[in-house]
């Protein structure tokens, strides 16, 4: 019998102590606080941050936007195995063989640089300073962090070049890295080119969570909006509620993923129209004019925009 009482009140066996609930990455509206800062991170399923640490969802409308327009994730839970997975890189629009020449690139022309090893790494900007007769490229230096990129000879390089009316991307190998008379680099004869093909007001749609602050001169984002559609030069972001008159310029940050880099954008932008919603509590859209790019921000943007192609739609108003 003292057998069988031991036995009645034993503690929980190691199984069961095992099947505490752990707390879930993926958040639905009621554990999401309006008006209190956040004690953890929020983030969109494959990872881009809609609200840091501390921030603040300021009204229900906004937390039913969030809900609306993003999945949103405890960023302090949510394992990067998780995360959704960019899109592949869409197959080239042609099966004719591309040369140096029908890119139509000049002297001056933008073009941003990596190692191919480095498939995530970002890309360096430089300029096409001269051509070869076989068609070898002269090119500034590309920097990091100011300084000279470590280029080494005989080293495989991916290159997206910027030309008036498009994208292309081809792969060259280091010839040489020269120091007089000046800083230069001499890259050989491009690979296989791709082209992505560019029509002026060229506007793709997209769903990118982006953050705004009606401040350009803070370091925090007072909410959250949406791009639906984005150019190289700008977007239609709707929000909960208008972000300011027509010329009111605010400040953005959102992350683009293309098959080429994965850039994060910080920058102000110009509003150019505002289109209220007819109804109480309908959403406002804006377009905006992204003023104050730099060229690593300019290449990530005509990137993003080229390699989605072949969803495109046209701004009107007036936006680029």
């Amino acid at each position: 019998m003292e057998n069988a009482i031991d036995e009645s009140v034993a503690g929980p066996t190691p199984a069961a102590a095992a099947t505490v609930p752990q707390p879930s990455p993926a958040l639905t509206s009621d554990v999401v606080p309006v008006g209190t800062p956040l004690e953890w991170p929020i983030v969109d399923a494959d990872g881009t941050p809609l609200f840091a640490s501390g921030a603040t969802v300021a009204t229900a409308d906004e937390r039913a936007f969030l809900f609306k327009h993003f999945r949103p994730y405890r960023g302090d839970l949510l394992d990067a195995d998780e995360q959704a997975t960019a899109k592949s890189e869409p197959s080239p629009d042609s099966t004719t063989p591309l040369t140096i020449k029908d890119m139509h690139l000049e002297i001056g022309s933008l073009i941003g640089v990596r190692s191919q090893l480095g498939s995530g790494a970002p890309m360096h900007p430089c300029r096409i300073i001269g051509f070869a007769p076989n068609h070898a490229l002269f090119v500034t230096p590309p920097l990091h962090q100011g300084r000279m990129l470590d280029l080494r000879l005989n080293e495989n390089i991916e290159i997206v070049a910027i030309a008036s009316q498009a994208v292309f991307r081809f792969v060259c190998t280091v010839e040489s890295v020269c120091r007089a008379p000046f800083d230069y680099v001499v890259l050989s004869k491009p690979g296989v080119i791709r082209r992505l093909r560019e029509r002026k007001s060229i506007r793709v749609h997209s769903h990118l969570a982006v953050r705004f602050s009606v401040d350009t001169n803070g370091e925090s984002y007072e909410g959250l909006g949406l791009a639906k559609g984005i150019s190289a030069l700008g977007m239609s972001l709707t929000t909960t509620e208008p972000l300011g008159a027509v010329g009111t310029r605010v400040r953005v940050a959102f992350r683009l993923k293309s098959a080429d880099m994965d850039s994060d954008v910080e920058t102000t932008a110009i509003i150019r129209n505002v289109q209220k919603g007819g109804a109480a509590g309908e959403s406002t859209t804006h377009g905006l004019e992204l003023d104050q790019l730099d060229p690593n921000q300019q290449i990530a943007m005509k990137v993003y925009v080229f390699d989605r192609q072949d969803d495109v739609s046209y701004w009107s108003n007036g936006l680029r």
